[in-house]
Parts: C-alpha cells; structure tokens; sequence
C-alpha cells in the first residue's frame, strides 16, 4: 500500500523518557529478545502509511539508537517535558514543531505509538489511520473496553467513609448488561490531526473517537510486573509466528 500524498505526510512519533520511577529505565530495557522501544520502532518503519519516524527523549542513549536506526534529528526534548508530571500532549505539540522544519511536505497525521504499550499489531496501526483518515475527527485514541463499570461495579467513598456506585442511575444497575457501555483509555495508538494538536491545550477539547482493541493488546507497562506479564504475551505471541 502506497501513501496517499494528497493526505499528507503521516509522521510516526514515539516518546520515550530515559527515566521511569515504576520500572527502571524500562524504554530501553530489553523484553522478548530486543529494547522495548523497538517492538514500536519496528512498526513504525515497516508500516506503509508512515511516511518518517521520530522519537522525543531525554536520554541520549535513546536518541542515538533511534537516529541509527532512520529517526529524524531533531535533538533532545526541552527539560521542562523531561519530568515525571510532563504530560503527552505538550511532548506532542514539540515534537510536531521542530520535525515540520525537516520533512519534504505537510503533515496530514500524526501519529503516537506508546513505547510501553508494544502488544499492539500492524493491522491496529492500519485500522486506527483508516479511521482518522475516513471519520476525519480530531484525534482516534485506542480504547478497550472497560473490565469495570462506573454504574455497576466501580464504587467510592462519601464524606462519611461509606461506599456508593461512582455514577448511580435512576433505579439502580443489577446486571453489568444493563450498564452503559464504557470504554478504557489504552495508551497504545493515537492518531491526532496537526491542526488540532497544534492549536487545543490538550486531548479533550475535541472529537475524540475510539479505535478499538481487544484488552489482550491494551497491556500498559508500568510496573515490574506488567513488564513479566508483556514479556511473557509477547514470546507467546511470537511462538505463534513460529508455528503459523
């Protein structure tokens, strides 16, 4: 399949931070016979939509290896979106800004792999940019859907410590069917109009509709043991290759 150029470019974004206080560097640790950046590098390259690679880092190790590797040179990201509480969106909004300078035409997409989300398959990265590029909103976020239910199952305090239904509805919800359907924010594939992520102050001021994926490919690393239960769905995952 060839890039449709009247589109536009479809820029592939990675952000990985050298440093992590749930698992220890855990970008560029190795899972399942490579760096976990890898596992969404080598997506990105091998994707016939994606039209350049870019990754935003503080690690130096990190920027070299992706530049080797095809990235655009862009430098390290700014200190201020190096922290623990730096959010995606403005590490987004930078990474658009200094990749534009560098890139043969305009961008029609930008698209985020999550560095730690690395279950996700090539057909999600296909399916997530015929979304956008169909329903044309302004962003498609992966999502999964919800193993608990804010009208059923997911309860909290009151002032007085006693539990209730996070959103109570006339009459009550005994059955999880009878609750409205609701969706999980998987951090695993974006697909955000430029414009929009060059002018919104974050992911919600928009249209925001849901690219959906199994739970099985939505596992998000951010502990030690998400990180065994990755490993472990990914050497399952690729003795099914094996086998196939």
């Amino acid at each position: 399949m060839m890039p449709d150029r009247a589109r536009g470019l479809v820029l592939g974004h990675i952000g990985a931070r050298g440093g992590s206080k749930g698992v220890r560097r855990k970008n560029f640790r190795p899972i399942a016979g490579k760096v976990l950046i890898d596992w969404s590098l080598d997506q990105l390259f091998a994707h016939p939509q994606v039209d350049t690679v870019v990754v935003s880092t503080d690690d130096a190790e990190i920027y070299d290896h992706a530049v080797a590797r095809g990235a655009l040179r862009i430098g390290l990201r700014p200190a201020h979106l190096a922290t623990d509480s730096a959010g995606k969106w403005g590490v987004w909004q930078h990474a658009l800004e200094v990749s534009e300078p560098l890139l043969t035409g305009p961008v029609g997409a930008f698209l985020d792999l999550d560095c730690t989300s690395p279950l996700r398959r090539e057909s999600d990265i296909t399916r997530a940019l015929a979304l956008y590029f169909d329903q044309r909103p302004d962003m498609v976020m992966s999502c999964c859907e919800a193993r608990k239910n804010p009208y059923f199952n997911l309860v909290e305090p009151d002032t007085t410590g006693a539990l209730h239904v996070s959103k109570p509805l006339p009459g009550g919800v005994v059955a999880r069917q009878q609750a409205p359907l609701v969706y999980e924010h998987a951090a695993s594939t974006y697909v955000v109009a430029p414009e929009y992520l060059r002018r919104a102050q974050g992911l919600w001021e928009g249209r925001v509709i849901p690219y959906l994926m199994p739970p099985e490919r939505c596992v998000d690393i951010d502990s030690p043991l998400d990180f065994e239960i990755v490993e472990f769905l990914l050497q399952k995952s690729l003795k099914g290759e094996e086998h196939a």
